[in-house]
């Protein structure tokens, strides 16, 4: 039980932390400067109420269940907003992360990987959609602003009698690089940089280094997976275009 001692210091810290980042922000006079202080400040309260609910359902199947899907919803609603209309959006970025999401679980939890219990469910489960929602926002994100930047290379495809997809071919291989660079760097330099917070928690949590390390790169190997099939899914579906795109801001 964390007494209250701990608490009251965790709160300093996260407070200290934050004016750190709010103080730097407006002495470069940034935009958005309260942003990441309000990021913190939501997260908190989601982390706070979360693990209140957890504590009570992890061991219930259909309650993890619920808990994955309100996580997609959330997950694939942010990612959409991130590239324009919700509306034109979220069903081409559902479609690619529902893909990267089965695809990797799926591989993860049928070869025996990983045990398929409800706690493992939910664990990894919920990094994997965190993972893909990022890849979802980099490529679909990186796809629109090199389809704006480019967009006379487009014209002229399109005006030489070439597809609506053909056109945009060398755009969408960029942004799937693009979006893959976080994770292939998190994963080439893990024990080296980083210790992975899966890592961290395992061994905290009283699982030997040699098993944490096992868990943790399993973790990796379907957030790259995931990964690669939400940004190949999403960019492709993006990838026919008629009229130039407008950046999300």
């Amino acid at each position: 039980m964390i007494d209250a001692s701990t608490i009251g210091w965790t709160l300093v810290g996260v407070v200290a932390l934050v004016a750190l980042a709010t103080a730097v922000l407006l002495v470069a006079r940034a935009p958005s400067p309260w942003a990441p202080a309000l990021a913190v400040l939501r997260g908190t309260a989601q982390l706070a109420a979360i693990s209140l609910v957890l504590s009570g359902v992890i061991r219930d199947p259909w309650w993890i269940a619920a808990a994955l899907v309100v996580m997609f919803g959330v997950a694939t609603t942010t990612a959409a907003r991130r590239l324009g209309s919700l509306r034109s959006r979220l069903a081409p970025v559902a479609a690619a992360m529902g893909a990267g999401i089965v695809g990797a679980l799926g591989i993860v939890f049928l070869t025996g990987a990983v045990e398929f219990s409800p706690r493992y469910v939910l664990a990894i489960g919920g990094i994997v959609i965190g993972n893909a929602m990022t890849s979802a926002t980099l490529s679909g994100r990186r796809f629109v602003e090199l389809v704006d930047d480019r967009w006379d290379d487009v014209e002229g495809w399109l005006a030489l009698g070439a597809t609506p997809r053909r056109s945009t071919t060398d755009l969408v291989r960029r942004a799937i690089h693009a979006a893959m660079v976080p994770s292939t760097d998190q994963t080439r330099t893990t024990g080296l940089v980083t210790l992975p917070g899966a890592f961290v928690g395992a061994i905290f949590g009283g699982v030997s280094p040699l098993e944490a390390g096992r868990f943790q790169i399993v973790v990796l190997a379907a957030i790259i997976a995931a990964g690669a099939v939400v940004a190949t899914t999403l960019t492709h579906l993006l990838g026919p275009v008629r009229t130039r795109p407008v950046p999300a801001a």
